[in-house]
């Protein structure tokens, strides 16, 4: 016999294929069988084609197409004997789906067949349409499955229930046909009918509102005995499953009885005996117990309330956190998520068990039970649980340091009682895994260091501690060297005491030596080194006796191949070398900054508020301000947010609005502005750096305190009502031109007219606003220009919030005296005036020139004017 013809049996067809040592082989093997079972269909040999299906069946479980046999299928299944129509049926499942459209024609066929004396056949047909079933199949095959519901043969009975389900699901209109029937099978002894009945009302209930009201009225009652007898049943072998009778019906009663009850008192309360029952009577050392126990468990927890029920619940899954199988305390966590929701204290209860878990070498449940332990804190118990994690920090695996460190941080921000506890659990996290803290983490760190006046000395004695034996941890050495820097003078006179610190002795020498370790270590990275060298200006301010130390050290980066260091060291060493009358005034402590913004700003929740006094603006939390509302925001809008970071160079972010290069441009005191970069917290000393590097802003020290009115810089950026002076700073390609810090005044000259009369301008005027400008000199000083700008409202409506911004060219200096008020009367009936300074260094030369933004409320509304002036007299 030719091995390859129709003839050759399946399993010689099967020893031939797996005999084949390669793919090419096998494809050469299945090419010729296929060959051969195309002759055999084009020849309509009848003898051998259940054989031939059957072949194409294993071929097509092998991957190759078959497609060519699909109406052998259907021909087999139109044939009257059974083994035949097995085949068929079988290769129907198997060869077809029911997106084929030759599945219409086995329609008339399943309708005879379901009609068949024989019940195997009615059997086969019923497998047939429960697995292939489409929605056209459902409606007309639908009143013949609900009949079989009724038929005399269990097995029957079953498999129509089960096609019943996949029927309900492609057609749910026709869910109330099948709503009488499926609650008769409830009543059934037999326990194969009685699950597949119970499975066909709890979808019933989740197509079909009408079923779940029609089930809760009608059924509950009978399902709780149901559940009541199998658990109380006596040994049955046929049942017994280690020990327990028939585990797969109790779950699928549960499961009913969830549906059931949820969302309905009366049903709740008349299954929590039996629910009470079940936990309490099941034995949960073998598996089947434990998924009678979940399931129950799921069930009493998604039921209307009963607190002694869930108190119930919640400890059978703490007693699943003691299982030796991984699987089941993954469970119970999962569960315990969703129950801390529902009754929190007595999750509390387990809450040793639940630490433990976190120490569990499985990483799954190490991750879940850490979710779990971050939900479970507040404020009553949020020590004990640090304690515990900071203690388990030290030993964690190495992949776990990172969520373990988010959560720990996270937790202690959220609920932290007091400063001084939050900074020194900060530490031991920084100290232990300060390479796994994220940026914005020791950002909140320095803003709340900041905030906790009475604490810095503590707070500077403890990082330098920290410093000596956690030098490796990155975050760690950047808090620290930000705290000596600010906080030096406070760590070498031992200043600010608390009892439960001891004594340190700490030189000037000391704390030099650490921020110069820090500078030179060949781990630090440049964010690191830029705020070294930040924090060794301000050192040479504060240790005169180190100030010569400190410029050879920072001389020795005038070379460096990075351009961020060797820009920052040429502008420092000129701040030490030429400038010692202002240099104090320059590296002044950092203003405080805002830790509520801080925390709003990371949650992206920062809302706008007007500052009762001088215009709307809020402090940031790098101690500068900005104003909030959107027409509000700096002139130069260096302070947005969807600004792209600064480049080394700053000319794409940093221009002046006149088209005249700016570095940067920052405002004083009120509403300082600084670039956006990826540490927004300490920002560029100098202003300057790549879009990732984060120090302290010079123009933050350059900014005097609102009783120190001197213009600072030769360059002026932006001035508000709210702030006294603007100093921005030039970049190095401008450097040479003028000395960053020349031009400095110890004194604001005194403003007074000399009787020099020049023409009022209206420099501004819309269809709601004018704006007109009275110009006088200072004696003596020409390149001084005062001008006294009043506001007149031209509406009828008043205007709140007043602010006037301006910005003008490098070659001037512009400083703005605080407005006579924020309120503008309607229809000129009163004005606002405010008086600004312009000194002119280009004076002959150049003329002023000037673009302003002035802001008000009308109406509740914000509403943003803007203009540029250039038409000032002659001479000025």
């Amino acid at each position: 016999m030719n091995p390859f013809s129709s003839g050759t049996r399946l399993r010689d067809m099967i020893r031939a294929i797996r005999a084949c040592k390669t793919a090419a082989e096998e494809r050469a093997v299945v090419r010729k069988e296929c060959a051969a079972i195309r002759a055999a269909i084009n020849e309509n040999d009848q003898d051998y084609r259940h054989r031939n299906l059957a072949k194409l069946m294993f071929i097509h479980m092998l991957g190759y197409p078959t497609h060519f046999g699909q109406m052998e299928c259907l021909k087999l299944i139109a044939s009257s004997g059974f083994p035949e129509k097995r085949i068929g049926y079988l290769g129907l499942m198997l060869l077809l789906d029911e997106r084929q459209e030759v599945l219409m024609l086995v329609t008339n066929s399943l309708k005879q067949d379901l009609n068949h004396s024989n019940q195997y056949i009615v059997g086969l047909a019923l497998c047939a349409l429960g697995n292939i079933c489409s929605a056209e199949m459902a409606r007309d095959l639908a009143p013949e499955v609900e009949r079989l519901l009724q038929f005399r043969d269990p097995n029957i009975r079953k498999k129509a229930a089960l096609c019943s389900i996949r029927i309900i699901k492609k057609v749910p209109e026709l869910a109330e046909n099948f709503i009488n029937p499926a609650a008769a099978l409830l009543k059934e002894k037999h326990h194969g009918v009685l699950i597949t009945g119970v499975q066909l009302c709890t979808d019933l209930c989740k197509v079909s509102e009408d079923a779940l009201e029609y089930f809760r009225k009608k059924c509950t009652e009978g399902l709780v005995k149901t559940l009541k007898d199998v658990v109380n049943s006596p040994y049955a072998p046929e049942y017994d499953i280690a020990g327990i009778t028939d585990p797969f019906l109790h779950i699928r009663l549960l499961k009913l009885l969830r549906e059931l009850g949820q969302g309905d008192a009366d049903a709740s309360e008349c299954m929590n005996d039996i629910l009470a029952q079940v936990a309490t009577k099941t034995e949960s050392n073998k598996n089947a117990g434990n998924a009678i126990l979940y399931e129950c468990v799921e069930t009493i927890m998604s039921i209307e309330d009963n607190g002694g029920l869930r108190v119930l619940a919640i400890n059978i899954l703490g007693r699943f956190l003691s299982n030796r199988d991984n699987n089941i305390r993954y469970v119970a966590l999962n569960m315990l998520m969703k129950a801390i929701t529902v009754d929190a204290q007595a999750v509390q209860r387990h809450r040793a068990t639940i630490l433990e878990c976190v120490k569990d070498s499985d990483a799954s449940i190490r991750k879940r039970a850490l979710e779990l332990v971050y939900v479970l804190v507040n404020e009553g118990n949020v020590k004990p649980l640090t304690k515990e994690l900071i203690d388990y920090l030290e030993v964690s695996d190495e992949e776990f340091k990172g969520d373990l460190t988010a959560k720990i941080c996270s937790i202690v921000a959220k609920f932290s009682p007091e400063k001084i506890w939050y900074i020194d659990q900060m530490l031991k996290v920084l100290s232990e895994a300060g390479n796994f803290v994220k940026d914005e983490v020791w950002h909140a760190v320095i803003v709340v260091i900041s905030n906790a006046s009475d604490l810095h000395g503590y707070t500077v004695r403890a990082l330098y501690r920290a410093l000596q034996s956690s030098a490796e941890q990155e975050s760690l050495v950047r808090v620290a060297i930000w705290c000596i820097g600010e906080y030096g003078d406070l760590l070498v006179n031992n200043v600010g005491m608390l009892d439960v610190e001891d004594p340190i002795t700490v030189t000037e020498s000391d704390a030099v030596d650490v921020i110069e370790i820090a500078i030179k270590h060949h781990t630090s990275d440049l964010t690191t080194k830029a705020m070294a060298m930040v924090a060794l200006l301000k050192l040479s301010s504060r240790f005169p006796s180190c100030s010569e130390r400190i410029k050879d050290i920072v001389v020795q980066y005038k070379g460096s191949l990075v351009l961020e260091l060797q820009q920052r060291s040429i502008e420092m060493n000129s701040i030490i070398a030429k400038h010692q009358n202002i240099r104090s005034t320059l590296v002044e402590r950092m203003p405080v900054l805002d830790e509520a913004t801080f925390i709003g700003k990371r949650a992206g929740s920062i809302q706008a508020t007007v500052s009762p006094s001088s215009g709307a603006s809020i402090n940031l939390p790098n101690g500068v301000a900005k104003p909030t509302a959107a027409p509000l925001v700096d002139l130069l809008d260096l302070g947005s947010d969807d600004v792209p970071a600064p480049s080394s160079s700053g000319g794409d972010l940093l221009h002046d609005l006149l088209g005249v290069d700016l570095s940067t441009a920052s405002a004083q005191s009120g509403v300082n502005h600084a670039p956006k970069n990826g540490t927004d917290v300490l920002l560029d000393l100098l202003s300057i750096g790549s879009p990732t590097q984060s120090s302290q802003s010079v123009s933050d020290m350059l900014s005097s305190s609102q009783d120190n009115k001197t213009p600072v810089s030769p360059l002026e950026g932006l001035s508000s009502p709210s702030s006294n002076s603007i100093q921005p700073t030039s970049s190095a390609g401008a450097a040479p031109a003028i000395d960053l810090l020349d031009g400095f005044s110890s004194s604001p000259p005194k403003q007074e007219n000399n009787g020099t009369a020049y023409p009022s301008v209206v420099a501004f005027e819309s269809s709601n606003l004018k704006m007109v400008f009275n110009f006088s000199k200072l004696p003596g000083n020409p390149q001084t220009t005062v001008i006294e700008a009043t506001f007149t409202n031209l509406s009828t409506n008043i205007y709140s919030d007043f602010i006037f911004q301006a910005a003008v060219p490098k070659f001037l200096q512009l400083h703005l005296d605080p407005a006579s008020g924020n309120a503008l009367p309607a229809s000129g009936n009163g004005s606002i005036t405010q008086t600004l300074r312009v000194t002119n260094s280009q004076h002959g030369k150049k003329s002023l020139v000037m673009r302003i933004r002035i802001a008000y409320k009308m109406n509740n509304k914000d509403v943003l004017e803007e203009g540029q002036i250039s038409n000032f007299p002659r001479g000025l």
